[in-house]
């Protein structure tokens, strides 16, 4: 469990260091790129070693059919994070697409694993993008981009379904059926 703490703190860390300490990190120029990047594939892997090696340990049980309701709040995550990639409308509308739709991700996933390790990665990882949109929020303004128009839409929900499609492949894959309805 202690692997899995470490990881979600350093990838918190990583993402926050810019925004907490801009005097220190400033001097680092673009060298501090690849070190976040290096940080952040390091919380990663503990995140999912550590992940994978807690005891399963239950806070609560989910209720029937949350299944259904992850799956749905998790097509819905993933158009709203890649909102911020696609440049279309729906990025015109949307401050942080990315950290919303991280924090979409994390919230469906929370309600369909009610055990300590889930609420350490699943929560953690919410709470930090949070904290991210809260951080930015204060400290600069929003100037609202221009869409690069309806076509980049049509494309983004081509990519989500094939995305979905694989991202559910990958979750049957390591026994962790999405389609199930319920994880009780």
């Amino acid at each position: 469990m202690l692997l899995l703490i470490c990881g979600v703190a350093l990838w918190s860390a990583a993402h926050l260091f810019k925004r907490v300490a801009p005097g220190l990190r400033a001097p680092l120029g673009n060298a501090g790129k690849g070190v976040a990047a290096l940080l952040l594939v390091a919380s990663v892997v503990m995140m999912v070693v550590g992940y994978r090696q807690a005891d399963f340990i239950s806070i609560y049980t989910p209720l029937p059919g949350m299944g259904h309701a992850n799956n749905l709040l998790m097509l819905f995550a993933l158009i709203i994070f890649g909102a911020g990639m696609a440049k279309g409308w729906l990025w015109t509308k949307i401050r942080h697409p990315m950290l919303y739709g991280f924090a979409l991700w994390a919230f469906a996933h929370l309600l369909v694993n009610g055990d300590v390790a889930s609420l350490i990665l699943f929560g953690g990882l919410g709470a930090w993008a949070v904290a991210e949109v809260v951080l930015i929020n204060k400290q600069t303004d929003w100037v609202r981009p221009v869409s690069g128009g309806p076509k980049r839409d049509l494309a983004l929900i081509g990519v989500v379904l094939v995305m979905y499609g694989l991202i559910a492949l990958v979750h049957i894959w390591t026994g962790h059926n999405p389609f199930a309805g319920t994880y009780a």
